[in-house]
C-alpha cells in the first residue's frame, strides 16, 4: 500500500529518512495532479529544514530526470559539456563562455532557467534580447548544437516537468537554499541535455545563496557525486559573490555587457575585467574536459577564441537562429546613489543589491510578475576602489519611475566605505575536481 501524501511529509518533519521508491510515487503522484501545491510546499519546508542524504536526493534527481524527455546527442563525436551557475548577481556569465567553447570545437547544450530569488537568471536575459526565442522546440535544439555548436534553451513541458513546477514553488515559498534540493533541480536539468560532462560555477559569498565556504564546498560535493554516479565528469569551482560580476545587473544592460566582453573591446578589458576572467576561467574547464587536453592548453584555446573573434561570430550565429535581433544600445541610467564620505569601499550587502533590482523591475516577485527588461543598475565602485563623498556609487534606470525610491533606499544602506584601503576578494576560491 502506497503511503499517502501526508504521512510523507509527516516523516520528513518527524526527520526520518524516506525510501528512494516512496520519493518516486510523491514525485509521480506530484505530476499527475494527486497531490497539490500545497502539500509538495509543505514538503519542500520540511526538507529544507530537516534535510534530505545523498540516497534520497539522489532519488529525487532521478524520479526528476525520469519524468521527462531526455536529449541524445550520441551521433555526434565530440564530447558535450554545459555549465551552471548557482545563480549570483549580475551573474552573465553564460552568455559569454558558451560562444568561447563552441568556438573551441566542444558541444554546449545548455537548458537554463529563469531569476530565483534575488538572482537573475539566464532565460530573462536573453529574453531581453528583441525576437530571441528561449522557447525552441527540442529538434531546434538538437540542429542548433549540432550545426552551430551550442544552444541555450528553457525548460520544455517534456524536459524534467517535476523539477519545473517544483522550482517555480521553490521560488517563492523560501525553500531556494536546501542544498539537496538544489543539487536535484540542477542535475536533472543538466543530466537530461544528453552531456558528458559538466563545470559548476558554486558562488559563495553575500549575494549567494550559499553564504559560506563551508556551505559552498558542501554543495560542490554533493553535486559531483551526483553527476559523477552517472559518469557525467564534472569540474566544481567556488568563485566569490561578495559584489556584483562586472559592472551591470538588470537583462538588457547585462546582455549589452556580455556583448563588449565578447566583442574583446579594450573599455570590456578594463570595467569589465572580473567577469571576462571568470568566464574565461569557466570556459577553460569546459574545453579541458571536452577535448581532454590539460587546463593551459586548455586557456590558449579561449583566449584565442576570444581575440580572434570566433567567440564573437558564434553568439551572432545562435542569436540569428534563434529569431533575436541585436539592436541593444548602452544603457543609460537617471538616478543615482551617492557616497555619503570619502575612503574606500570595503564591502557591499550584494544580496540587497539583487533584490532592489527586482523592486525596480528587473526580476520577478511572485511566478506571475512581468519584467522590465530595461530597467537596471550600474555598480560604479568596485571593493577596494576609492570613493569620495558625493561620488556615484551605483546609477540606476526603471521604466516605473515610482520604483526608484524604494530601491534607492535599499541601496543605500548595502556597502559600507572605510578610511583604509583594502584588498579585492579573490575571484576564484577552491577547485573541486
Amino acid at each position: 500500500m502506497e503511503k499517502l501524501a501526508r504521512e510523507f511529509i509527516k516523516d520528513k518533519r518527524d526527520k526520518k529518512t524516506h525510501k528512494p521508491e516512496e520519493v518516486t510515487h510523491f514525485i509521480q503522484s506530484y505530476l499527475k495532479d494527486e497531490i497539490p501545491d500545497y502539500q509538495m510546499s509543505a514538503w519542500l519546508m520540511a526538507s529544507l529544514l530537516n534535510g534530505l542524504n545523498k540516497s534520497e536526493a539522489a532519488a529525487l534527481t532521478k524520479a526528476m530526470l525520469d519524468s521527462g524527455y531526455q536529449f541524445d546527442f550520441s551521433n555526434l563525436k565530440e564530447l558535450k559539456v554545459d555549465k551552471h551557475s548557482t545563480g549570483g548577481v549580475g551573474d552573465k556569465a553564460t552568455m559569454i563562455l558558451a560562444p568561447i567553447v563552441a568556438a573551441c570545437g566542444v558541444r554546449v547544450p545548455m537548458i537554463a532557467g529563469r531569476g530565483l530569488g534575488h538572482t537573475g537568471g539566464t532565460l530573462d536575459k536573453l529574453d531581453s534580447i528583441k525576437g530571441f526565442n528561449t522557447r525552441i522546440s527540442k529538434a531546434e535544439f538538437q540542429s542548433n548544437v549540432e550545426n552551430i555548436g551550442y544552444s541555450i534553451m528553457g525548460q520544455t513541458e517534456e524536459i524534467c516537468p517535476a523539477d519545473k513546477r517544483i522550482y517555480s514553488l521553490r521560488d517563492v515559498t523560501a525553500t531556494v537554499e536546501s542544498i539537496p534540493l538544489i543539487c536535484a533541480s540542477i542535475m536533472s536539468k543538466k543530466l537530461a541535455e544528453g552531456i558528458n560532462g559538466l563545470v559548476l560555477d558554486v558562488k559563495v559569498g553575500s549575494g549567494a545563496f550559499m553564504k559560506t565556504s563551508e556551505d559552498a564546498k558542501e554543495l560542490a560535493v554533493s553535486l559531483k557525486e551526483i553527476g559523477e554516479q552517472r559518469s557525467c565528469k564534472v569540474h566544481a569551482i567556488i568563485t566569490d559573490m561578495n559584489q556584483v560580476l562586472g559592472r551591470h545587473v538588470g537583462n538588457a544592460n547585462e546582455i549589452y555587457e556580455c556583448m563588449e566582453i565578447l566583442k574583446n573591446t579594450d573599455e570590456s578589458k578594463e570595467l569589465y575585467s572580473d567577469c571576462r576572467e571568470l568566464s574565461l576561467v569557466l570556459a577553460t574547464h569546459m574545453i579541458s574536459i571536452g577535448k581532454n587536453i590539460d587546463l593551459n592548453e586548455a586557456r590558449k584555446l579561449a583566449e584565442t577564441a576570444l581575440e580572434d573573434g570566433s567567440a564573437w561570430k558564434k553568439f551572432l550565429q545562435l542569436v540569428e537562429a534563434q529569431g533575436g535581433s541585436l539592436n541593444i544600445e548602452k544603457p543609460i541610467y537617471e538616478k543615482q546613489v551617492l557616497a555619503k564620505k570619502t575612503g574606500y569601499m570595503q564591502s557591499f550587502d550584494t544580496e540587497k543589491i539583487g533584490l532592489a533590482g527586482i523592486i525596480m523591475g528587473a526580476g520577478r516577485k511572485v511566478v506571475s510578475d512581468n519584467i522590465d527588461y530595461l530597467s537596471g543598475i550600474y555598480v560604479e565602485k568596485k571593493i577596494g576602489d576609492q570613493v569620495k563623498e558625493n561620488e556615484p556609487v551605483f546609477s540606476l534606470f526603471a521604466e516605473n519611475k515610482e520604483k526608484y525610491a524604494e530601491a534607492m533606499e535599499m541601496l543605500e544602506s548595502c556597502f559600507e566605505i572605510g578610511e583604509h584601503p583594502i584588498q579585492a576578494p579573490e575571484l576564484i576560491k577552491e577547485l573541486v575536481l
